[in-house]
């Protein structure tokens, strides 16, 4: 390959939104905020932006020719685009897009003596994967669905993420409204259920009738001990699963808990290779698989969504907050996969960052629709180009 097809320059950027209720609901009792303007939760003793955030690569090759991508910018965004100058770039320049694969494992091996195999370090590099294979197609003129061996779907059927409302009265009457907008299945968070999680389960379940999917994410708040037992008491409500139960490190205690209830146990956000999905698939510790395209970039999200096919465990894919390039992706990877079930749809996100692109993720009716343009079939708008902060 000539030159000009090769990878010229990588530049990160950070890409914020002001919200008026915070990721997953207002600040509640036990919840502070931080010195720096980070709310941490009491119930999962975890950190969340205030602001949405992400971090945004842009990836030009010698003929000026450019992939998007894209990763978390949730917590310390300047690390990743320190990886990316400091370690990353320096690895890929002149290199071929189209080597993807090669270049995902070249940068891994990398850090392996480091220890380095996960965290902001494999973020960065899923912000590169996604580029680059965002770079193959717009180079061949194919979506990133025909790169990946074909489509199985245009539509993605979504399941609506998030009741950030303040009290239960309201987060159940916005779960209405989202069935009533298409939407077939709904996810709350349990980390601010006030009133109690089974108490916004019932709420639910009550209000929306047996024919509307319920899901919980737990937040890896619970012992096994805890977990099992109020999945236990959660099975009469009949939930399509729960996410999250255990504290991640605890593969055991993830399998431990899957076995005491008829409840489906959901796991992979915080995964970034197929190393992290090999063990807990073999402990029988997750029922459903949800890569994270944030986290794992293209190449990881089809390396640990086949495993989970030869398990034979179904694919409900993850989707945090984002400014809409590695949603993008991940519906392309989700339309190449004959195990993905549904996908997650952040409706207090998908639709106030629409306006950053042509070809943004589209929800209809309860469904994705899956992009049929070159790469991930963005083109930026004037409107992202002015949101860029350079990092």
């Amino acid at each position: 390959m000539s030159l000009r097809k090769r990878i010229a320059r990588l530049e990160p950027f950070l890409v914020r939104r002001a919200r008026d209720t915070p990721y997953l609901g207002p600040v509640g009792p036990g919840d502070r905020v931080d010195p720096r303007g980070y709310i941490v939760r009491g119930a999962n003793r975890t950190i969340y932006p205030v602001e949405d955030r992400s971090v945004v690569l842009r990836v030009t090759t010698h003929d000026g020719t450019v992939g998007w991508g894209e990763t978390y910018g949730l917590i310390a965004p300047r690390v990743v685009a320190e990886l990316i100058r400091e370690v990353i770039a320096p690895a890929v320049i002149d290199r071929d897009p189209h080597d993807v694969e090669v270049l995902w494992e070249d940068l891994y091996d990398l850090m392996r003596v480091r220890g380095y195999i996960g965290g902001y370090y494999l973020d960065a590099i899923a912000a590169l994967d996604i580029a680059l294979w965002d770079l193959r197609g717009r180079m061949t003129g194919l979506p990133l669905h025909k790169l990946l061996g074909g489509a199985r779907r245009d539509r993605v059927p979504v399941y609506a993420s998030g009741l950030p409302r303040a009290t239960l009265a309201e987060r159940v009457s916005l779960a209405r409204d989202l069935v009533a907008g298409g939407c077939r299945a709904i996810k709350f968070a349990g980390v601010v259920s006030h009133d109690g999680i089974e108490a916004e389960a019932r709420a639910l379940r009550e209000a929306l009738g047996p024919d509307v999917g319920l899901m919980v994410d737990l937040h890896w708040m619970f012992d096994r001990g805890q977990a099992s037992a109020l999945l236990q008491r959660l099975e009469p409500i009949g939930l399509i699963f729960a996410e999250a139960p255990c504290k991640t490190e605890d593969i055991e205690g993830w399998a431990w808990t899957a076995r005491q209830t008829r409840t489906p146990v959901a796991g992979g956000e915080e995964w970034r290779t197929v190393h992290d999905a090999k063990p807990r698939l073999q402990a029988g510790a997750v029922s459903v698989v949800q890569p994270e395209m944030g986290h794992t970039g293209v190449t990881q999200f089809m390396r640990i969504s086949r495993l989970a096919e030869s398990f034979h465990t179904p694919i409900i894919p993850h989707a945090t907050i984002g400014a809409g390039v590695f949603l993008s992706a991940s519906l392309q990877a989700s339309a190449a996969l004959q195990g993905v079930e549904m996908h997650e749809y952040q409706h207090s996100i998908v639709d106030a960052v629409a306006h950053l692109w042509t070809g943004a993720p589209q929800c209809v009716l309860g469904e994705f629709i899956v992009n049929q343009g070159p790469g991930l079939g963005l083109e930026p708008t004037d409107r992202l180009i002015a949101a860029l902060e350079p990092l």
